[in-house]
């Protein structure tokens, strides 16, 4: 929950932009954030976005130019989803002793809302990928392929995250060259089949189950990505992403390390955590990887698709 304090800004319980954008979301691959100094920057479409952010115990400050505050904050109130009701889904997530302490460890973590085409982008590149190097990938993307945004005087002042449209008047070959390696191909046809064939944002209020069967559609975009895409794209919480990461997380926790399918386990995950998996997933994510709590042969974000 937000509200806006006396001074201008947004104070908002339970949300903290450290663990967010540690979190391996989108914005992990493209924004800038100095945790020291508590500032984020990140261009949404054609507006470079500047906040500052105060991690309290109680509540998280947030602070940005008071000239488009009211643009700033709706973009912000969105993006982090600060209206989701945080005590009622660790309520429901809170189901066990992991849980438990994956919520103590990352409380005020939040799953953000994205562009969709910016996170179809992202998780394609994310495939048998580790973050920094996401990172790095998306952010060449960025600077090779993305829009100039300019400030009201003409001067040009950041790149923007390039669209779908644009990306087709680039070829694979100078995808493969920005470091997509093999997912070039991907990207290539993916940025044609979104452009020509399918409007991502037509998909909006589409059923779960529909929506990710129209993501899969696209070349590149397998069970793990499209419920990726549902859900820091969509906001659907019944998606649970399902990566080595969080496989072997779940069958080392629940299933005595017995191996599970991908099947199996989405339906445990709605069974445990209901409306909320989604979040759930996001903490078990995120506290698996973090400290390393299952033993894999690479450093991978995930398996592809």
């Amino acid at each position: 929950m937000k509200r806006i304090t006396a001074n201008g800004g947004m104070r908002v319980k339970d949300f903290s932009i450290k663990h967010t954008f540690e979190s391996a979301q989108p914005l992990t691959f493209h924004a800038d954030y100095n945790e020291r100094e508590g500032t984020l920057s990140y261009v949404n479409y054609d507006s470079l976005i500047r906040a500052r952010f105060s991690d309290g115990a109680a509540a998280c400050r947030i602070s940005v130019d008071p000239e488009n505050s009211t643009k700033i904050e709706r973009e912000l109130a969105s993006r982090f989803r600060l209206g989701d009701n945080m005590d009622r889904i660790y309520q429901n997530i809170s189901t066990d002793s992991f849980m438990e302490s994956a919520i103590r460890q990352y409380r005020g973590m939040r799953i953000t809302l994205n562009d969709p085409w910016e996170t179809t982008l992202c998780f394609i590149l994310s495939q048998y990928n580790n973050v920094k190097r996401i990172r790095l990938i998306v952010q060449r993307f960025i600077a090779e392929f993305g829009p100039e945004i300019r400030d009201g005087d003409g001067i040009a002042i950041a790149k923007g995250f390039p669209t779908s449209e644009r990306l087709t008047e680039y070829s694979e070959a100078e995808f493969r060259k920005a470091g997509a390696g093999f997912r070039a191909r991907y990207v290539a046809n993916a940025a044609d089949f979104c452009t020509n064939n399918l409007n991502l944002h037509k998909l909006r209020g589409k059923r779960y189950p529909d929506l990710k069967e129209a993501l899969m559609e696209i070349s590149g975009v397998g069970d793990k990505v499209a419920d990726c895409i549902a859900l820091m794209g969509y906001g659907s919480m019944e998606a649970f992403p399902i990566d080595v990461w969080v496989k072997r997380t779940l069958e080392q926790l629940y299933f005595n390390s017995r191996e599970k399918s991908v099947k199996e386990l989405h339906r445990f995950a709605e069974e445990r955590w209901g409306d909320y998996m989604g979040y759930a997933q996001q903490y078990l994510f995120h506290s698996s990887r973090d400290n390393n709590l299952t033993v894999i042969e690479s450093n991978s974000i995930g398996a592809s698709g």
